[in-house]
């Protein structure tokens, strides 16, 4: 496969299992000028993993106004570039959008290449119905103002799925246990595609005692 100029690319990566890289993502990675990733040593350790020897340009919140701008210009006057996350699909609740949106401005094609997600794998091993969702994403990192995040989210009444860094899983359940109630189901999914991969469902209560202290990278589903 022949990758087009002038093109940015927006590349899955591995959430976790190096191998769940498509073959086409390897393409694009091999061929593009330059790989725009949010951190040096994340991406560098996955391109090393992956034999692949493409420049990498960071664009991270630091420097996302201006970077995206450059990198804007550069790719307008006709080189290839793949955007890529720490791990998983790009831009959701990483930087990204401010580049893409320069680009459509300008004309220049945005293309998605599509691969792992770690809320399309949560979502697909549910074991209830689910024809509808909503994706809360990051909740706010303040106590108080995640808790009315929780409130207001419970009012919804439709299935609720929550992300947030490692860190911080034990006080998201808290959180959560403490506004929907000890008895409300829901399904959460640790380390997806790791050796350490761990789903748990059922009432919240009984999830947070197996969860204990552990950091985990997760995606929770509060049905």
């Amino acid at each position: 496969m022949s990758i087009e100029k002038k093109r940015l690319y927006v590349v899955a990566t591995p959430i976790g299992n190096p191998r769940d890289i498509t073959l086409r993502a390897l393409d694009v990675l091999q061929q593009v000028d330059a790989v725009i990733c949010e951190e040096q040593r994340q991406g560098s350790t996955l391109l090393k993993k992956l034999g692949i020897t493409t420049p990498i340009i960071l664009l991270n919140e630091h420097n996302e106004a201006e970077q995206a701008s450059l990198i804007a210009q550069r790719i307008h006057r006709g080189e290839a570039m793949a955007l890529i996350s720490d791990c998983g699909t790009p831009v959701f609740a990483d930087p990204g959008a401010t580049l893409i949106a320069r680009l459509v401005e300008m004309g220049v094609p945005v293309t998605p290449v599509p691969g792992p997600s770690s809320l399309m794998a949560a979502l697909s091993i549910l074991d209830v119905s689910l024809d509808r969702f909503l994706y809360a994403g990051f909740l706010p990192r303040e106590k108080n103002e995640r808790r009315n995040a929780l409130k207001y989210l419970r009012g919804l009444r439709i299935p609720l799925v929550i992300m947030d860094a490692p860190y911080r899983l034990v006080q998201v359940l808290d959180d959560v246990e403490q506004v929907f109630g000890g008895s409300r189901r829901i399904s959460l999914c640790l380390d997806l595609t790791l050796p350490t991969e761990k789903v748990l469902r059922g009432p919240l209560h009984e999830v947070r005692t197996q969860v204990g202290e552990r950091k985990s990278e997760f995606v929770l589903i509060i049905h």
